[in-house]
């Protein structure tokens, strides 16, 4: 599947919560925890095409955010009084300009909704987490010269006019 154009917007803390291995590494050291999901979300990167955008709350710490890059991510640290699902609010709206397929990837049903209403599609932080090892498979699968794996996605069967019709079902829209 061609994702090139389409971008994720990833809730940080919220991921971080919600996956077990993070959340654990967590327990021990939140700069490990956030490391861990910047080097997973690289590979997946790398491999998807898409352009991720992670997003950490720093609402209650003073100054004016920061953005900056590493492993080709953008990392958003959300500015004084400002929350990650404001941010992710924000970036929507201004990603969505572009004409792009927008993720916002968190668990937050409030977050999922409000993303809903700013055109976003939602993914939830399993669904993430079960993409990220299933393109795990698949990259060692081609480094190993096993046969690729051949997913069978709706995205690949169904013509961009029908899959429309379907979100807009999907969101109860007529």
């Amino acid at each position: 599947m061609n994702r090139r154009n389409d971008v994720l917007l990833v809730d940080g803390y919220n991921i971080i919560g919600a996956w077990p291995e993070l959340a654990r590494l967590k327990e021990q050291d939140l700069e490990d925890a956030r490391d861990r999901l910047l080097d997973l979300l690289a590979d997946y990167q790398g491999f998807t095409g898409m352009l991720i955008y992670v997003i950490f709350d720093a609402h209650q710490v003073r100054g004016l955010g920061s953005t900056f890059k590493q492993h080709n991510i953008s990392i958003v640290y959300t500015k004084e009084k400002e929350t990650a699902d404001e941010c992710i609010e924000r970036l929507c709206s201004e990603l969505m300009i572009r004409r792009r397929n927008i993720y916002v990837a968190t668990s937050d049903l409030v977050e999922q909704h409000v993303a809903f209403g700013k055109g976003a599609l939602r993914l939830s932080a399993r669904e993430l987490l079960i993409d990220i090892g299933q393109n795990r498979k698949q990259i060692e699968s081609s480094i190993n010269g096993d046969k690729p794996i051949k997913r069978n996605t709706l995205d690949q069967n169904v013509s961009l006019d029908v899959w429309s019709k379907l979100e807009r079902l999907r969101r109860g829209e007529k």
